[in-house]
């Protein structure tokens, strides 16, 4: 089996994620004003994104799944979109066990109700049937809902490669 440096970011930004349940209304759609994001909203932003590395290096996917909305969307490099929690749980129960996931988070902009967060990934891992590691690095971008209990989920990611295609 071959995984192309695509399938591996593409399984690698499944990321930033949270957990968390009921949504609330954005400010524009109620007709008020959103406050802005704090720093402690973006520190749990921070701590989200840094369990989540470790959930994804343990091979825990039921944990990492858990950071998406019932609703979220991933939208992987050279693949469908993968719409929905439960799709969300068999693509990354079909992933190999990854060797190395970190992610970089670089900024966070939103507002009290949705968060921004931009950042890049750096990734490993060996397919079944081979003894060479797969490595891949590159840039992710999501939207994150606050929940009306201060917790954040993912509604929406989308991450690509900054290494050149594979030829197949």
């Amino acid at each position: 089996m071959t995984v192309t440096r695509a399938f591996i970011a593409s399984v690698a930004v499944g990321a930033l994620a949270v957990a968390g349940c009921q949504r609330e209304k954005p400010a524009e759609k109620t007709g008020g004003t959103a406050a802005a994001l704090t720093d402690a909203d973006r520190d749990s932003i921070r701590a989200y994104i840094a369990r989540f590395d470790e959930k994804m290096m343990a091979g825990d996917m039921p944990a990492v799944v858990a950071f998406y909305s019932e609703d979220a969307v991933l939208l992987p490099p050279n693949s469908a979109e993968v719409r929905g929690r439960e799709a969300i749980r068999k693509f990354f129960q079909g992933l190999p066990k990854f060797t190395e996931f970190k992610q970089q988070l670089e900024e966070v902009e939103g507002d009290e109700n949705f968060a921004y967060p931009r950042g890049t990934f750096e990734t490993s891992m060996t397919p079944p049937g081979s003894n060479k590691p797969v490595k891949d690095k590159g840039k992710v971008l999501a939207v994150w809902h606050k929940q009306g209990d201060g917790t954040w989920t993912v509604t929406r990611v989308i991450w690509n490669s900054d290494l050149a295609p594979t030829k197949r």
